[in-house]
């Protein structure tokens, strides 16, 4: 164990002498792997986000398809679905996007009869009078407004409407609400200039979870024009988009990987002439070809870690600090159109445990090997070469 101690003490030493060097070489390496971090994290963090919104989601959404896009649907399609064996609860929903020029982001208005069964009420309540409404916390960071105050959207028709805030919600995740705005029914109608007899979906509750896919059978041929999506449909969309928007990124960053253990090889490699009259001198004064193999594994695994680690923090504070400005466009899509919300962190430490053994590994066989041809070969010869 001292001996251990003695070639540490040694390497960290030798480390110290060749500081700017090895600076150079900890800032491209920490700067790779917070590349790679970044893409991970966020891709992590925005898949825990969607799971949670749709924990508490209907089991089954049916939406009616008009020449290829959604559009409204019939309320009379519920007395159909009502009467299928299975069906617990079929109930008109009525919610749409509004685009809001002042803030540059997209808000969802929702009616009050179906608010999402998620809400945490921060303060006050929702609302009950035709003039006044319920903002999620994202809107109210947006655009500023306590409860109380007016919050002024403009309808179809361009006029202005003022609702009173008499309540800011939140939910665990804050992806379903930060954008959300509650409204009674009937106003939404007005604002959306909605028939009565029309909804924007329908949410159907089912006795058995079991028979989801017998029961969007059964509805898709009663009626035709209709798209059931189940909420585990839902679930999988949202992952095939982040694993497809993720590999893209980690495509370029793997790239950039590949670009280091290549450099990582070229400056093992290329042993200078003064770091081989370093193990010359090592090997004359006495040590064995082990102990020099050990001080090179001792100051790969120092230079490596100490890159990993700032790499994982500098990730760390870009994602859940400063909201990952350079890989939101690239990963969230149009979802920037809707207001700023923080991550909540979340870690998968398979992914860490993966992306240590792909960057720590590679440099560690990169700095011993080369050492490894110096140190068996003859301390006289070397210190002549």
């Amino acid at each position: 164990m001292r001996r251990q101690l003695k070639i540490l003490e040694y390497t960290l030493s030798s480390l110290i002498r060749r500081k700017a060097k090895n600076f150079s070489l900890i800032v491209v390496y920490a700067f790779t792997i917070a590349t790679l971090g970044s893409v991970l994290f966020l891709t992590h963090a925005l898949k825990e986000e969607a799971t949670g919104s749709l924990t508490e989601a209907p089991a089954l959404t049916v939406q009616r398809i008009s020449a290829g896009r959604h559009d409204l649907i019939p309320t009379h399609y519920t007395t159909t679905i009502k009467h299928l064996p299975g069906v617990k609860s079929v109930t008109p929903r009525v919610w749409g996007y509004y685009y809001d020029s002042l803030i540059k982001a997209n808000l969802t208005l929702i009616g009050s009869n179906n608010p999402p069964a998620e809400l945490l009420l921060l303060d006050g309540n929702l609302p009950e009078n035709p003039q006044e409404c319920a903002i999620g916390k994202g809107v109210a960071d947006a655009f500023g407004p306590a409860i109380g105050d007016n919050l002024v959207l403009e309808d179809n028709e361009q006029k202005s409407n003022r609702f009173k805030i008499t309540g800011i919600f939140q939910a665990e995740s804050s992806l379903l609400t930060n954008d959300l705005v509650i409204l009674p029914e009937t106003t939404l109608r007005t604002f959306f200039s909605m028939d009565p007899e029309m909804a924007t979906d329908l949410v159907v509750e089912v006795y058995n979870p079991r028979e989801i896919k017998t029961l969007a059978k059964k509805i898709k041929y009663l009626l035709p024009d209709t798209r059931p999506i189940s909420r585990d449909e839902i679930l999988h969309t949202y992952d095939t988009l982040f694993n497809w928007r993720s590999g893209m990124m980690l495509a370029v960053a793997i790239a950039a990987l590949i670009s280091f253990c290549i450099l990582a090889w070229d400056k093992a490699t290329g042993i200078s002439a003064t770091e081989k009259q370093e193990i010359g001198i090592l090997k004359a004064l006495g040590w064995e070809t082990a102990d020099v193999l050990t001080a090179k594994f001792w100051e790969g695994l120092v230079l490596s870690l100490t890159s990993f680690l700032l790499g994982i923090l500098a990730a760390w504070i870009h994602v859940f600090v400063f909201a990952a400005p350079a890989l939101v466009p690239l990963l969230k899509g149009w979802s920037v159109l809707f207001p700023k919300f923080q991550l909540t962190p979340a870690i998968d430490f398979y992914q860490l445990f993966v992306l240590a053994f792909l960057t720590i590994g590679p440099y560690l066989v990169c700095t011993i090997i080369p050492s490894w041809k110096t140190a068996v070969t003859d301390p006289e010869q070397i210190m002549r070469g």
